[in-house]
């Protein structure tokens, strides 16, 4: 050939590369590489479609059997009302707000109508027996048709329901900040504030329906009650464990008719523990109160108590000294009492207080037994509790209200 060299024509030729075939139906490699892709994605819109229709279909239910709850409430005379209700949360909770919420309780005597601002019940769908309420205040009590007795506030306040419906298997309720107002002739008073407080109420042994035991825990900080006794007007640091023992179930019903059912059964409140710690002194206590047939307290609390010194002219001695003048005097007014022993040699009055304290604190002294809190000097006194009348060693403290 024309321009090719000898070695060049010497050389046996070769064949140009020949493809191979493609065989029908075969993937390439793009095609390989895109199929899990777009399985996956349509796994996700099938998973996602069928969530949306789960949590939807939750939703209604939730809003069916909160619907049927209140009218079965209303029936038994408690009657709940919201200003604006809708169900929101999608995807991961149900959530039931509630505005302007408010319950007319005519299952009590007498009734009371209770109302708050706002509240929200919030279930997780990966937790469903598990609800959260949230509440905004105000929070006001009253006797139906006339303005709020008992008004309450707080920076926060939640809670928390656990157990499936309707019967929780326990409830917790924590409030920051709270404060309570009493409202007698539009002058309103503060009767309670703390720092935080929380109560925590479970079942323990038996069900909803079936005689259950109760435990019931109460933590507070920083809470004054000045109205309610003088040994809460300084803050009060609390800590409360008590058992209930006797309840027949928890049905809708007064508390008059549960501690009556209580009586009947021999039932009793356990105080497992009991601590109040003030600025200047601390009490401890376990203990164990029963019911009489007039539904009054019986029983007996073992206290200690580190710094009685302080704790005595707080339990209203000198109250009692007042009344015994009074009765002495023939007033039954109430108007005499140590101040009469002022009008007639000022100073009278309080020499006759301190006197009667010093004593008390030097008898308490002598009778209770030695011991110590938190490495302090305390003594160990019984706290009786007898038809009602509460009293420390021998000093007579005060009368409880019968129970039923």
């Amino acid at each position: 050939m024309t321009g090719e060299s000898p070695l060049g024509m010497m050389r046996p030729r070769q064949r140009p590369a020949q493809r191979a075939p493609r065989r029908r139906g075969a993937s390439g490699p793009g095609r390989r590489r895109t199929l899990p892709i777009v399985v996956s994605v349509l796994i996700l819109i099938v998973l996602a479609g069928g969530w949306s229709w789960l949590w939807y279909v939750a939703a209604a239910e939730a809003d069916r059997t909160l619907a049927s709850w209140v009218k079965r409430e209303a029936a038994a005379g408690r009657i709940y009302s919201c200003g604006s209700q809708e169900i929101t949360g999608f995807p991961f909770r149900i959530q039931a707000h509630c505005v302007q919420a408010g319950a007319q309780i005519n299952s009590n005597q007498p009734p009371f109508a209770v109302a708050a601002k706002d509240i929200t019940f919030t279930a997780q769908v990966y937790h469903p027996t598990r609800l959260v309420a949230r509440v905004v205040g105000p929070l006001t009590l009253s006797v139906p048709g006339q303005p709020p007795t008992f008004t309450a506030n707080w920076s926060n306040a939640e809670m928390t329901l656990s157990g499936l419906p309707p019967a929780a298997q326990s409830v917790t309720v924590a409030v920051d900040n709270p404060r309570v107002d009493q409202s007698i002739n539009a002058t309103p008073t503060t009767i309670f504030t703390a720092d935080s407080a929380e109560v925590a109420t479970s079942i323990i042994d038996g069900t909803a329906n079936d005689n259950p035991v109760i435990e019931t825990l109460i933590r507070f900080a920083a809470a004054t009650a000045p109205t309610v006794h003088p040994l809460l007007a300084a803050p009060v640091k609390g800590d409360i464990d008590a058992e209930f023992k006797g309840f027949k179930d928890l049905a809708p019903k007064s508390w008059a008719q549960r501690f009556r059912e209580m009586q009947a059964a021999g039932g009793s409140i356990e105080i497992k523990r009991l601590r109040l710690d003030r600025p200047d002194s601390i009490i401890i206590g376990t203990g164990t109160l029963t019911l009489n047939a007039d539904g009054k307290l019986e029983g007996l609390i073992r206290v200690a108590i580190s710094g009685v010194e302080n704790i005595v002219p707080q339990l209203g001695i000198d109250r009692a000294i007042s009344r015994g003048i009074n009765q002495i005097a023939g007033d039954k007014t109430g108007g005499q009492g140590l101040g009469a022993l002022d009008r007639i040699m000022p100073g009278l009055g309080n020499a006759v207080r301190d006197t009667a304290n010093s004593s008390i604190i030097d008898s308490l002294n002598k009778m209770g037994q030695p011991t110590e809190i938190d490495n302090k000097p305390a003594i160990v006194l019984p706290l009786r509790v007898s038809d009602g009348s509460v009293y420390l060693g021998m000093i007579p403290l005060g009368d409880l209200p019968p129970m039923f």
